[in-house]
């Protein structure tokens, strides 16, 4: 993209207090209490970062600390990757990231989020790079959202048949995601395949509530099949849950030109 205290920091303070204070000991047990010491700093600051920008101070603590204990800790160093990426510190977040993957090329989490901070930046190319790794990490258990991304990076590369063939393992992953389901159906119909446009919409449709795009692709594949009821509908909808959208201008546009004919 977490007995009731009052005080968060409170209590983060005193657990890692009590967890740093077996630190002390020689020999084996040493190594084990800092390695837990230092993922619970890591969860405690992926908690605060979840938790709202309230907490990103707290969450900085907590990863600074972690990295304190553990300096190529890929974990801590995806953390404030993501901290500063919210704090809109492009630069420092980016560094943060490419050193979590430094230390573990493997981190296939780290990866989609990087190519996810790429992908915001416009950086299509490099997004589609980190995609791609992270589509291939067979062990990932959110491949299908890399695989979905993967789709979305080639489609503003316009390498529409590349992504076509990753949304299509997307689902086959994952039959539900919305994303997979309605850029397919996007994808169908500029193609001219107007029939299995239609039904990929309707999958989507099925569990997932309307957004612009799918309103606007629905008015034009029921256009198409000659179904106006169902366009209207369609349409009613666009302009009453997002009369400013820009998928109902282009409604609004396309109503007067026809009108103009």
């Amino acid at each position: 993209m977490f007995a009731r205290i009052s005080s968060p920091a409170v209590f983060a303070g005193l657990f890692l207090t009590l967890l740093l204070g077996g630190c002390v000991s020689s020999g084996p047990s040493k190594s084990v209490d800092l390695d837990k010491a230092r993922e619970t700093h890591i969860q405690l600051g992926l908690r605060y970062l979840q938790s709202g920008s309230d907490n990103r101070e707290l969450a900085r603590h907590h990863f600074q600390e972690a990295l304190k204990l553990g300096p190529k800790d890929p974990q801590a160093h995806h953390g404030l990757a993501l901290l500063y990426q919210a704090d809109n510190e492009k630069a420092v977040a980016e560094s943060h990231f490419k050193k979590a993957l430094r230390y573990d090329s493997k981190f296939s989490m780290a990866r989609v989020n990087y190519g996810a901070f790429l992908y915001q930046q416009e950086r299509y190319r490099e997004a589609k790079e980190q995609f791609l790794v992270a589509s291939e990490d067979l062990t990932y258990n959110r491949r299908s959202y890399a695989l979905a991304n993967l789709g979305r990076a080639e489609l503003r590369l316009h390498e529409n048949d590349a992504a076509e063939e990753a949304f299509k393992k997307a689902l086959a992953l994952s039959p539900n995601m919305p994303m997979a389901q309605l850029e397919l159906a996007e994808l169908k119909f500029e193609k001219g395949e107007y029939a299995q446009a239609k039904q990929y919409l309707d999958r989507f449709n099925e569990k997932n509530r309307q957004i612009p795009q799918s309103l606007w692709l629905g008015i034009r594949i029921e256009k198409i099949f000659g179904n106006r009821d169902k366009e209207r509908s369609y349409a009613l909808a666009l302009k009453n849950l997002f009369p400013y959208s820009a998928e109902t201008l282009k409604y609004q546009q396309m109503t007067a030109e026809n009108e103009q004919q």
